[in-house]
C-alpha cells in the first residue's frame, strides 16, 4: 500500500477531508497504519482529479504540488464576490456581457507568463496569519502580485451560454449574441489561481466575474482516468482491494527515468552513501533494484546523492 489513490472530490468536500476518508477505508480494509497526504489542494467547492500519497509515497507529494495542473472552470460575468466564487457576498456589479468573439480574442493576452493578485480570501500567509482568516474577520488583505505560467487556455466546447434580454426599465435588453457565462479550459504552472485568472479576464472584458465551477481533469501525470468517487473507494475497502487502484510509488514521476542499481549499490544509497563512477547523464533518477523502489536521486558528474530514500524491502 504504498503509492498512490486517486479520488475524484466531489463538491463540498475539503482535500484534507479526503485525506481522512483515504485513512477511514484502509482502517476499515484492515490494511494497517499508513501515512497518509495530498499532492495538492482542492477547495470544497472544486471537483476533480486529488491525488492521495499513502506510505512512501507521502515522500513525493511536494514534487506533486510543483507540478502544472489543468483545470476546467465557468466564469460568470455580471457579479463579483469577496471570495471570487459562488461562496462570497457580492462586491461588484455590471450590465455589460462580452461575446464569444471578445472572449476569443483576450485569452491570448493572459497566455504565457503573467503576473495575478492571488485571491484575498486564499491559504496564504500574512505576518503568519491565512490570509483567508483574515479577510474572514474583516481585515483587509493585501496579497503581492506572484509570477505564474499558464500553458494554454482555451474555449472548452459548447461551453458558451447566451445571456437573456433583460425586461428591465433600468437596463437595455442585449442580444442574443452576448454571454452570461463561458467555461475555459487552462493548463497552469504551480501557484496558479484560477479564481484570480478568472477575475482578470472578466475585467479585460470590461465586466466583472465569478466562478461558478472548478473542475481539475489533470495533476502532474494523474487524470480523471484513474480517479475513483468517495463511494468507490468504500466499497473497494471493505472488499480488500484497495490493490487494485492503488498505483505504484513510480506512477507520479513518469517524467523521470529510471536508474537500476546492482544489490550493494542499493545498499549503499541505503545508508546515504554516495555512488561514484556512474555511467549516467546529469539530471534526477528513480534508481530501483529490480522492481524495488530505492530512491529518487540527483547524479551530477558521475556521482549519485539519495534526494528521497524510501523505506521498502
Amino acid at each position: 500500500m504504498h503509492g498512490w489513490i486517486l479520488l475524484d472530490k466531489p463538491l463540498g468536500l475539503g482535500s484534507t477531508q479526503g485525506v481522512s476518508a483515504v485513512k477511514r477505508a484502509l482502517r476499515q480494509g484492515g490494511y494497517g497504519k499508513f501515512k497518509v497526504g495530498h499532492g495538492g489542494t482542492l477547495d470544497p467547492l472544486a471537483t476533480g482529479v486529488l491525488p492521495i500519497a499513502v506510505g512512501e509515497a507521502t515522500k513525493l507529494a511536494g514534487r506533486m504540488l510543483d507540478s502544472d495542473k489543468i483545470y476546467e472552470f465557468t466564469i460568470r460575468f455580471g457579479i463579483q464576490t469577496d471570495t471570487l466564487d459562488l461562496e462570497g457576498a457580492e462586491i461588484a456589479a455590471s450590465d455589460v456581457r462580452p461575446t464569444l468573439a471578445q472572449v476569443t480574442e483576450i485569452l491570448g493576452r493572459f497566455t504565457g507568463p503573467i503576473d495575478q493578485i492571488p485571491p484575498a480570501y486564499s491559504a496564504l500567509k500574512v505576518d503568519g496569519q491565512r490570509a483567508y482568516d483574515l479577510a474572514r474577520a474583516g481585515e483587509e488583505v493585501v496579497l503581492a502580485s506572484r509570477s505564474v505560467t499558464i500553458h494554454s487556455l482555451s474555449i472548452s466546447s459548447g461551453a458558451a451560454r447566451g445571456a437573456s434580454p433583460v425586461e428591465s426599465p433600468f437596463h437595455p435588453p442585449r442580444g442574443a449574441e452576448e454571454l452570461d457565462e463561458i467555461t475555459l479550459t487552462a493548463h497552469v504552472s504551480k501557484g496558479t489561481y484560477i479564481r484570480s485568472l478568472a477575475r482578470d479576464i472578466a475585467l479585460a472584458l470590461g465586466t466583472v466575474g465569478h466562478v461558478t465551477m472548478l473542475r481539475r481533469i489533470k495533476a502532474g501525470p494523474f487524470d480523471l482516468s484513474k480517479a475513483i468517487s468517495l463511494d468507490k473507494l468504500g466499497e473497494l475497502a471493505m472488499a480488500r482491494a484497495l490493490e487494485d487502484v492503488t498505483l505504484p510509488l513510480r506512477a507520479a514521476l513518469d517524467d523521470i527515468p529510471a536508474l537500476p542499481l546492482t544489490s550493494d549499490q542499493a545498499e549503499a544509497l541505503r545508508q546515504g552513501r554516495v555512488l561514484v563512477g556512474v555511467a549516467a547523464d546529469d539530471c534526477q533518477y528513480f534508481a530501483c533494484l529490480g522492481n524495488i523502489p530505492v530512491a529518487l536521486v540527483e547524479v551530477q558528474d558521475r556521482e549519485v546523492r539519495v534526494v528521497r530514500g524510501f523505506n521498502l524491502d
